[in-house]
């Protein structure tokens, strides 16, 4: 088939590129503008058009008809490219609808990693642990690792390891041999307007799966689920691994779980040996990290992890969107504890729902339990010569958030 993919580079879409050129289709596809993803796919030969008013979709057409058009949750209904697909006759979807057909295609036992928080790490810890094992597996998962595509195709590979995100309910759309559970709170608000409603979410997504391994005290949000088809761990099973952070202990112990599950060789020395995935506490320099977390839970696990590094750990912080501010505000009460210094920065905007009013710094920050130790701020060079002072005394100093913040620091470095 020929596809066209819309959104190419984002993580989720670039790595469905990535794993459909691998499987015998023709790629290619547009975005907004230049990323990681995007260099990547350009490099596999891949043709980008940095431009979506869909000129580039009905030239490219003209020249080999398009089979499937795949476009990102973001797209909305009125985009000019999605409406010229439509025009055309070009079969239009989202991008759960072809990785379908890829895994049935190819005959792949789904892996599904899914969760609250942590599913990018422990999809990352699965994917380096059997690519070590020796285990030809194929996988997708939502960011760009140093140890592979973010997306690929393995011939003759009998699993597909995948992180199933719960946004945009896209992880109702499969029915996994086997699912790993990280972690089961509430978020998405935009998705799930009640916690009701995003834990009915969770037990259909059970339901649906074959089996399923997790935390028990995770399970307990969702009641009445068949037993003979969930693995469920006590806190006290959490294995003693070599890994920095108490989720990336519990998070590997899912892993080599699920590899007991499959029958495959214990890969607890592998494991130890992860070298972790872009934007999940990523050093990118001497005491400087980059960290996607933008929930107060990611938040204060990734804190956690910092503290048994450093004794001093300073956090820039960029809360994500205006809409998740009205959902989470109360949750950031305890979860800065770690920090010995919190530089916070104005909401990133994405998605937002226009009735609502910005929530300001000074209105997130006035419920925290260490508010002495938080300074509103702003991505400009009194922040980086702030950022240059603590890593010159010591201090570990933590990026996070999933917004500008990342690509902002890169700058400076570079």
């Amino acid at each position: 088939m020929n596809i066209f993919f819309s959104g190419i580079g984002g993580v989720g879409i670039g790595a469905l590129a990535q794993l459909a050129q691998d499987a015998g289709h023709t790629v290619l596809g547009s975005d907004t503008g230049e990323s990681l993803m995007t260099k990547s796919l350009i490099e596999r030969d891949i043709p980008v058009s940095i431009k979506q008013d869909g000129h580039h979709l009905k030239s490219a057409h003209k020249k080999a008809p398009i089979d499937w058009y795949v476009y990102t949750a973001a797209l909305p209904e009125d985009h000019p490219e999605l409406k010229a697909a439509k025009h055309l006759g070009i079969k239009c979807t989202k991008r759960d609808e072809l990785l379908k057909e890829i895994i049935a295609e190819k005959d792949l036992q789904l892996i599904a990693v899914s969760g609250t928080h942590g599913k990018t790490t422990t999809t990352g810890m699965l994917i380096w642990t059997m690519q070590q094992l020796g285990v030809p597996i194929s996988y997708s998962i939502g960011t760009t690792i140093g140890f592979g595509p973010s997306g690929k195709y393995a011939p003759g590979s009998k699993y597909f390891v995948y992180e199933c995100d719960e946004f945009d309910r896209n992880f109702l759309q499969f029915d996994p041999y086997l699912s790993v559970i990280t972690s089961i709170g509430y978020d998405h608000a935009d998705t799930y307007p009640s916690k009701d409603d995003y834990f009915t979410a969770f037990g259909q997504f059970l339901v649906q799966s074959d089996h399923s391994i997790g935390w028990r005290r995770d399970f307990a949000w969702l009641p009445n689920l068949p037993d003979e088809k969930m693995w469920q761990l006590q806190d006290e099973e959490v294995l003693d691994i070599q890994q920095a952070g108490e989720h990336n202990r519990r998070n590997g112990t899912l892993v080599l779980k699920a590899l007991e599950y499959l029958n495959l060789p214990s890969g607890l020395s592998v494991i130890e040996s992860f070298p972790g995935t872009n934007r999940r506490f990523e050093k990118l320099a001497d005491n400087l990290y980059s960290d996607y977390g933008h929930h107060p839970t990611e938040i204060a696990a990734s804190l956690q992890m910092a503290k048994e590094v450093s004794d001093t750990v300073v956090l820039v912080y960029q809360p994500h969107q205006n809409t998740r501010q009205y959902e989470i505000k109360p949750l950031y009460r305890d979860a800065f504890t770690d920090a010995s210094k919190v530089y916070w920065l104005p909401t990133y905007l994405s998605r937002e729902d226009q009735s609502l009013p910005v929530i300001q710094p000074s209105q997130l920050i006035e419920g925290i339990t260490n508010k002495s130790d938080v300074q509103i701020s702003d991505l400009n060079d009194d922040l980086w010569e702030a950022i240059e002072q603590h890593r010159l005394v010591g201090h570990l100093v933590l990026c996070m958030g999933a917004g500008s913040i990342d690509a902002w620091v890169r700058s400076r470095l570079s």
